[in-house]
């Protein structure tokens, strides 16, 4: 780490995989979690997914330094999990594995998921160990330009379990959609879930199997 620690302030690219990287100064460094100012937003990516890390060499693209303090300045320590304990109640995009993305808000920070409240699709449950970055967005934007009237970020009527398993097997009997629904045969009734695999049956009746820890987020329609 203490090589890393001496490219704070200094502008690095981030890979994270073969089509995401980053660009911008290293504003702080954790022990799974590094910040970055990319000229607009600082970006929060836990070390889990990155490939590497190197200066940068783009010498005619210079980017400056923030003029607003990232939220972890007055974390003595970072780490994924104060970083998203200290974001509940802002309003942030959230990208997970698999190219998801999604923006609202951190409801609540559970042992291997994070409860997260999106406008458009409500209660979601986000795997821990899938989320790839967080950015948080201007203190002055909403989510859609709405008011805060017709945004009001409820905790939902469901007692959330420490785990993620053990939420699902709350949820049996219901309809779910896994990784936003995009792929149909993520999505139908959620039958069972016994040892890391989630019993599902789809549209035509078929079931199928998934595996509980691929999948990247879970929420109701």
């Amino acid at each position: 780490m203490s090589n890393v620690m001496t490219l704070l302030g200094k502008q690095i690219e981030v890979q994270i995989s073969r089509k995401d990287l980053f660009e911008g100064l290293l504003i702080d460094f954790g022990q799974d979690i590094l910040v970055l100012f990319n000229g607009q937003h600082f970006v929060y990516i836990p070390l889990l997914h990155i490939h590497n890390i190197k200066p940068s060499n783009k010498k005619n693209q210079i980017i400056d330094s923030p003029t607003e303090q990232s939220f972890t300045e007055e974390i003595e320590s970072i780490s994924y999990r104060k970083v998203l304990i200290n974001a509940k109640g802002m309003f942030i995009e959230i990208y997970t594995t698999g190219n998801i993305s999604f923006h609202g808000y951190i409801l609540n920070v559970l042992n291997d998921y994070l409860i997260f409240y999106s406008p458009v699709y409500k209660i979601i449950f986000i795997p821990l160990n899938h989320v790839k970055w967080l950015t948080p967005y201007n203190h002055n934007v909403t989510p859609y330009a709405l008011d805060n009237k017709a945004l009001p970020v409820k905790p939902s009527n469901i007692s959330f379990s420490r785990t993620l398993e053990e939420q699902l097997k709350k949820l049996e009997g219901e309809l779910v959609l896994f990784d936003g629904g995009k792929d149909l045969m993520k999505v139908g009734l959620l039958k069972g879930i016994e040892n890391n695999l989630i019993e599902l049956v789809i549209a035509n009746g078929e079931t199928i199997f998934l595996k509980l820890n691929h999948i990247k987020s879970v929420h109701l329609p």
